[in-house]
C-alpha cells in the first residue's frame, strides 16, 4: 500500500511540514528529512524551487529564490534523495510547478520518483481535467498519488469532480490567497471547514495555508485528518537552522 494511504489510516491527526529542498543550504535537504521524521513528523511535502511560484507567499518564496540561486535543479534533487528510503520511512510527496516537470519529461520524472520512494505529488497548476485525461495513468503507473487543492471557493461540483479523480487525501486551502502563516481562523473559514466535513467525500482532507501554532493546528484539523506547516517551518529553519526541529514541532502538538 502506498505509504500516504497507510499513514491517512492511522487515528490521529496527521502534521505534515513542508520545506524548500536546497534551502538553506544546497545539502541541507536529506537532513532536514531525517530530522523531521525524527521529531515525530507524519508527512513531508519536498518543495522544488521554482521561479514564479504563483500559489506561495512571500517567505516561501524567498526560499525558492536563495535554493535555486544555491544551485538546486530537478536532476540535483533526485541525486540527493537516490538513497532516501534507507533511512526514512514516512511519505514523502515533492510539491512544485508543472513546468520544470513537463520539461524533465512528464513520464520520466514520474519513473524517478518511483525508483527513488516519492509517494505523491503536489503541482497547484496542473487542473484536475488535464491530469485525468492526460497524465492520471502515467501517474498510476507509478504508483504515485496525485493531490489536488481546493479553496474556499472551489464548487461543490468541482470538488466532487476531484474527489472522484483523486485516491489519496484533498489538499484543503484554507482560504484564497497565497500562503502565509496566521493566527487562528476566522468563522468564514471555520465555516467552510464544516461546509467540507458534511459533504462526506471518499478522500480524507488535510488544511494547509494559514497554520503556524497550537492554536491554528488544532482548529484546522478539527474537521479533517490534518494539517500542513510551511512558511512558519520556513521562518524557524531560516532562523534557527537545521536539526532544531524538536522544539518546532513542540508548539504545534
Amino acid at each position: 500500500m502506498n505509504r500516504i494511504k497507510s499513514k491517512l489510516q492511522e487515528s490521529k491527526k496527521l502534521l505534515s511540514i513542508y520545506f524548500t529542498a536546497g534551502y538553506p543550504q544546497i545539502d541541507d535537504t536529506v537532513s532536514i528529512i531525517e530530522d523531521l521524521e525524527k521529531n515525530g513528523v507524519d508527512m513531508i511535502e519536498i518543495g522544488l524551487p521554482f521561479s514564479d511560484p504563483l500559489a506561495d507567499g512571500p517567505t516561501i518564496q524567498e526560499s525558492s529564490t536563495k535554493a535555486l540561486k544555491n544551485g538546486m535543479t530537478t536532476e540535483k534533487l533526485f541525486q540527493q534523495l537516490k538513497d532516501i528510503r534507507k533511512t526514512v520511512k514516512i511519505p514523502l510527496i515533492i510539491m512544485g510547478y508543472f513546468n520544470p516537470m513537463l520539461q524533465y519529461g512528464v513520464e520520466e520524472f514520474c519513473k524517478k520518483c518511483e525508483e527513488i520512494g516519492i509517494d505523491g505529488l503536489i503541482i497547484p497548476d496542473l487542473p484536475v481535467d488535464v491530469y485525468s485525461e492526460k497524465y492520471q495513468a502515467i501517474f498510476e503507473k507509478h504508483k504515485l498519488i496525485n493531490v489536488f487543492l481546493i479553496t474556499p471557493q472551489t464548487s461543490e461540483e468541482r470538488i466532487g469532480f476531484i474527489d472522484s479523480v483523486s485516491n489519496g487525501f484533498i489538499y484543503m486551502v484554507s482560504s484564497a490567497s497565497v500562503t502565509g502563516a496566521t493566527s487562528g481562523f476566522g468563522t468564514e473559514t471555520k465555516d467552510y471547514f464544516k461546509r467540507i466535513s458534511k459533504m462526506n467525500l471518499k478522500n480524507p482532507q488535510i488544511v494547509g495555508f494559514g497554520i503556524s501554532d497550537k492554536q491554528s493546528f488544532k482548529e484546522a484539523t478539527e474537521y479533517s485528518n490534518g494539517a500542513i506547516i510551511g512558511s512558519a517551518y520556513i521562518k524557524h529553519l531560516t532562523k534557527n537552522g537545521v536539526g532544531k526541529n524538536s522544539n518546532f514541532v513542540k508548539t504545534i502538538r
